[in-house]
């Protein structure tokens, strides 16, 4: 028998910060030089590391200002970008208030049920996220039960997401080369005839941190994410959720856009 290759690994990172107020004390130009060496340095990242999006936090949370979403296949990298952004004269000013790390793993239950950013599909103006933890019952079900009951999730999720078939690129699919593996991303970014328009992201956590999976749901429309999130409430397999706050609600912003915001 063949083996099948293994895919490479794709490690997730949600930095969430909050600008110190002593930074506005700063003279202005010390302040423009803080802000463009930390964007000289986000621009300069390894190419290994994927920029997903900058986003602005400000008059949506009143205890964060922004956050970084990028994924690579070798956590060190991710760890060698927070410190060099840290040493610079911006990033000083910065206090992480969040830090999420997780990991792309098969789907469990629905094989068709990747990372939305897996297949390419162009990033939303708003994002929504948040850690997971489920009860320890739920472990303790049998795999069948789970896969009943995660059915049902996701056919109320279906209706507010990008429908499935407009994930992929087809001839518009580009390939990401890490290292000796390549993985073809689509960079698809059509528009949504039909269904809803919510892109969901699920990756896992376990023993990365304090939780179990990390999601990030984004729409170009927030109410949609509100009525959608509202409908999963009502779903059998709520009962099994031990915790899934805080949400850090952002709008995406260019990176010069989301530190000018600071």
């Amino acid at each position: 028998m063949t083996a099948v290759p293994s895919q490479p690994n794709i490690f997730v990172a949600y930095w969430l910060f909050s600008l110190d107020p002593a930074f506005h004390r700063l003279s202005a130009s010390v302040q423009n030089q803080g802000k463009e060496e930390f964007l000289s340095k986000l621009d300069t990242r390894p190419q290994s590391i994927t920029l997903r999006g900058t986003y602005s936090l400000a008059g949506l949370r009143s205890d964060a200002d922004l956050m970084l979403w990028i994924y690579a296949p070798n956590l060190d990298d991710i760890q060698n970008l927070a410190i060099s952004l840290r040493q610079t004269g911006l990033g000083a000013y910065l206090r992480p208030v969040e830090t999420y790390v997780g990991v792309v793993a098969p789907a469990r239950y629905d094989p068709g049920h990747q990372p939305a950013f897996m297949s390419g599909a162009a990033p939303k103006s708003y994002i929504s996220v948040y850690p997971f933890v489920k009860t320890s019952d739920w472990y303790l079900l049998p795999f069948e039960k789970r896969r009943e009951l995660m059915a049902e999730h996701g056919q109320v999720g279906r209706r507010y997401a990008v429908p499935r078939d407009q994930l992929t690129g087809g001839e518009d699919s580009v390939t990401h080369t890490y290292g000796n593996n390549a993985t073809t991303l689509a960079a698809s970014s059509k528009e949504v005839a039909e269904g809803g328009g919510v892109l969901s992201n699920t990756v896992d956590a376990f023993g990365l941190g304090d939780y179990e999976f990390i999601l990030a749901n984004e729409s170009d429309d927030p109410s949609e994410l509100c009525r959608m999130m509202e409908s999963l409430r009502k779903v059998e397999v709520r009962r099994y959720t031990q915790l899934d706050t805080p949400i850090f609600l952002a709008r995406l912003r260019t990176p010069a856009e989301a530190i000018d915001a600071l």
